[in-house]
């Protein structure tokens, strides 16, 4: 059977969430400045330390994120409560500044990484399933680029392929180990992969913070945009992996590259 009136209508949001601008336009947009400005003002070391506290911030989130929630908890989403909470926790590392990065980064990539588990059990997704729990990782792969992506190389479906493999390895040794643990090998790997996608983006959080006008209220906009991008990729990866379970995935990706 074909996708009904209403499946083919989420398809086409879901695409619209995932092929949308990324953060950077996102944040320049409501700064009312391009975020270029703040890339210039960057200590010139900041690239290492962005990579170092992505990688920490995501081995983190994997099992301080599902300790912290139940798979039969409320149906919807509570995107909201995510929202505020990031702004409280970009508004407390606005005031400190840059300098703040590697302690806010993991608290603020746990509570997205709950955000993005929460709309997974929204979608019907079993939180506790080493699929969904790699398919949550897949989604901070989402809305950036990696420093070697051509232009073919970075839509929905090219990065869920570039990821392929090292999602395979982590959804079998979660299977076989049952536990989560971010410095499993098999995770490590994942992860490495991953973080070098959201580094960018990171850094794209890190230049708009850079900004002069920023300090704590800034901080907590730029969290709050932060935290809604990731929740706008993770809407839409997880209506299309929905969607798959239903109509199967080649069908599904064709009608998405139709759209």
């Amino acid at each position: 059977m074909g996708l009904n009136e209403k499946e083919l209508k989420e398809l086409k949001e879901a695409k619209r969430l995932l092929e949308n601008p990324g953060l950077a336009v996102k944040l320049s947009n409501a700064l009312g400045a391009p975020i270029e400005q703040g890339f210039d003002m960057l200590p010139k070391k900041m690239g290492s330390a962005v990579k170092i506290a992505t990688k920490t911030a995501l081995e983190k989130a994997v099992g301080a994120a599902v300790m912290t929630m139940n798979q039969d908890s409320q149906p919807k989403a509570s995107n909201f409560f995510h929202k505020a909470a990031a702004a409280a926790s970009g508004a407390a590392g606005g005031a400190f500044g840059l300098a703040a990065l590697s302690v806010e980064l993991p608290i603020s990539t746990v509570i997205m990484f709950r955000s993005i588990l929460d709309i997974a059990r929204e979608n019907g997704e079993n939180i506790r399933s080493p699929s969904t729990l790699a398919a949550g990782l897949e989604v901070f792969a989402l809305g950036g680029r990696s420093e070697g992506d051509d232009a073919g190389e970075t839509g929905y479906y090219a990065v869920r392929t570039a990821l392929s493999r090292t999602v395979g390895e982590a959804v079998e040794y979660l299977a076989r180990k049952g536990a989560v643990d971010g410095t499993a090998p098999a995770l490590v790997r994942l992860i490495s992969t991953i973080a070098s996608r959201f580094g960018i983006v990171v850094s794209e959080k890190a230049a708009a913070s850079a900004i002069p006008i920023i300090g704590a209220a800034g901080g907590s906009l730029v969290n709050t945009l932060f935290m809604n991008h990731f929740q706008c990729m993770a809407k839409g990866h997880f209506t299309v992996r929905r969607l798959e379970r239903t109509h199967g995935k080649e069908e599904i990706k064709r009608l998405y590259e139709q759209l």
